[in-house]
């Protein structure tokens, strides 16, 4: 029993009562998850991540108070390890991007089947990143658009071992893998990715590997 991995833990945030008890359903029947707590809005998912701690939060973008953008930017910026899957109807170009520049690890379209939906779960605890089908090819070309060479010394204010983490990130790599790479453990990979979010003032993953790919990091990976 105690070899067994334990389940990621989420929190789901929409701020329709048939929507959020459709997801807890779907997420609570899926092996491998656990709903640790729900919330009718922006503000109040801050207070329920804060309270609760989840590896995840799937979450609505329109919703009262404090949108889930803003409340996204708000959890990425104060837990760094949790992450966050949009789970909403707006696909558009400038919602998808303002979603990933808060921070946001996966983005799905509402009415995504729940092997999708546990798909990104687990990819985003995993500290890798997902997109729905319709998205992922818009989402691919932002991210992986070409940049310069890189920089003789890109980002001055990093250590060698965050330089070559944030490398490693900006092509691809989940942490796990990263671990495997550089010889290190798990938490020290996140330890090391969140010193690498502060000094490049970045909200989370997606826009630190934006700022890598604009610097020429990540293209011979």
């Amino acid at each position: 029993m105690n070899d067994e991995t334990p389940p990621v833990r989420v929190v789901v945030a929409d701020d329709h009562q048939i929507v959020r008890d459709g997801l807890v359903a779907l997420l609570g029947a899926l092996d491998g998850l656990e709903v640790v707590g729900t919330a009718a809005d922006g503000r109040d998912a801050v207070h329920v991540v804060g309270e609760t701690r989840p590896d995840v939060v799937v979450m609505d973008i329109q919703m009262p108070h404090l949108d889930g953008i803003e409340a996204t930017r708000f959890i990425t910026g104060a837990h760094p390890d949790v992450r966050v899957v949009m789970l909403t109807m707006n696909e558009d170009d400038e919602t998808v991007l303002s979603a990933i520049r808060a921070g946001a690890s996966g983005y799905l379209l509402k009415g995504s089947g729940a092997s999708e939906v546990l798909r990104a779960v687990e990819a985003a605890a995993a500290g890798g990143m997902v997109f729905g089908a319709s998205l992922a090819g818009r989402v691919a070309t932002y991210l992986a658009g070409g940049g310069p060479a890189p920089a003789e010394h890109p980002f001055p204010d990093l250590t060698e071992r965050e330089r070559t983490v944030l490398d490693l990130l900006a092509a691809g790599r989940t942490n796990d893998q990263i671990a495997r790479e550089t010889y290190v453990s798990n938490k020290t990979v996140r330890n090391t990715v969140s010193s690498i979010y502060a000094k490049l003032h970045a909200a989370g993953r997606a826009e630190a590997i934006i700022k890598a790919r604009e610097a020429g990091l990540g293209q011979e990976r």
